[in-house]
């Protein structure tokens, strides 16, 4: 294998980089983070970092006030996965927009993950940051990962991304294959006991009847119960026009959360359905985009065998 030292790759003509930083311990990741930025700096680059707060802390105080790095908020969309590609294109939008060459840091808000289904989506959403970049303009982003954190598989991780930092040396990544399908963790069986109901054209207002009840006798009312019946209309929706004219409801209550599984034989070919900004040429997407920013999480599970399963997750408390 051949390695070569982060500036080395810097001065080689690329579109999108994507590298795994794993470290252990707030010094690894200052060490690595830092020699990261200075490289940047180094080179007249601008620089992004979406980091949770603690790490904001002690970048900064580190950093000089230098108007070529930025700090975004990333409480918006820490608890949501499905929300961060379309941060990422905004955020990235706005230097690109300069004539700039872009840096990222970018540290995946694992501590907030507050579920096993959380984890497996922002694995995923580590993986799909290669599909929605590939043919954007070029910029590198660092994903920090910590080691000890136990978050998620450390070869799992590698497979995400295309290069691996370590040593403050950046190398192609053993577990990464670009052509390969990313490995759809199944999805979890339905917690008992849960209430399942077969919908069709004209059923819309039945299935929400059927979520308002099971929400009502879990105390989810109100703004929350609004915003997930109007998810879920559009995804019962979906299920008709392009599931074949039908599709499986299920409801049940888990961690806290009320989670509505809709099942059809529809294929979604584009994983990326939902997660980037609809535009006024795009036909569809629109309902999955919805759904993302209505839910406090979206599973979706798509393959030409077994059909599309889309999950909403509602918190009953906030």
């Amino acid at each position: 294998m051949t390695m070569s030292s982060p500036r080395d790759l810097a001065e080689t003509p690329a579109g999108y980089r994507h590298e795994l930083y794993p470290y252990r311990g707030h010094q690894e990741f200052l060490d690595g983070t830092l020699d990261f930025i200075h490289e940047a700096l180094d080179g007249d680059e601008a620089v992004v970092v979406a980091v949770p707060q603690d790490k904001v802390t002690l970048l900064r105080a580190e950093l000089p006030q230098l108007s070529a790095v930025r700090f975004v908020d990333t409480g918006a969309v820490a608890h949501h996965p499905g929300r961060l590609i379309a941060a990422w294109q905004r955020w990235i939008g706005e230097h690109t927009a300069e004539g700039r060459p872009v840096r990222g840091i970018g540290e995946s808000p694992w501590e907030a993950a507050r579920s096993r289904a959380e984890v497996r989506e922002l694995q995923y959403y580590e993986w799909l940051l290669n599909k929605a970049f590939a043919h954007s303009p070029a910029w590198w982003l660092l994903c920090p990962y910590d080691a000890d954190g136990g978050y998620a598989d450390l070869k799992a991780m590698t497979r995400c991304h295309p290069e691996v930092r370590r040593d403050g040396r950046s190398q192609a990544s053993d577990g990464y294959d670009a052509e390969a399908a990313y490995p759809f963790e199944p999805l979890d069986r339905p917690c008992d006991p849960y209430e399942e109901m077969r919908y069709a054209g004209g059923d819309l207002s039945a299935v929400r009847a059927k979520i308002a009840e099971c929400a009502r006798r879990h105390g989810l009312d109100g703004p929350r119960l609004r915003e997930l019946s109007l998810a879920a209309t559009e995804i019962a929706g979906n299920s008709i026009k392009h599931g074949g004219g039908h599709g499986v409801l299920r409801t049940w209550v888990e961690d806290d959360r009320m989670i509505c599984e809709f099942r059809d034989r529809g294929y979604l070919d584009d994983p990326l359905v939902g997660r980037t900004g609809p535009n006024a040429a795009q036909v569809g997407g629109r309902g999955l985009w919805l759904a993302h920013h209505l839910c406090d999480l979206v599973e979706i599970r798509s393959t030409p065998e077994e059909g599309t399963t889309v999950r909403l997750h509602t918190a009953l408390r906030d």
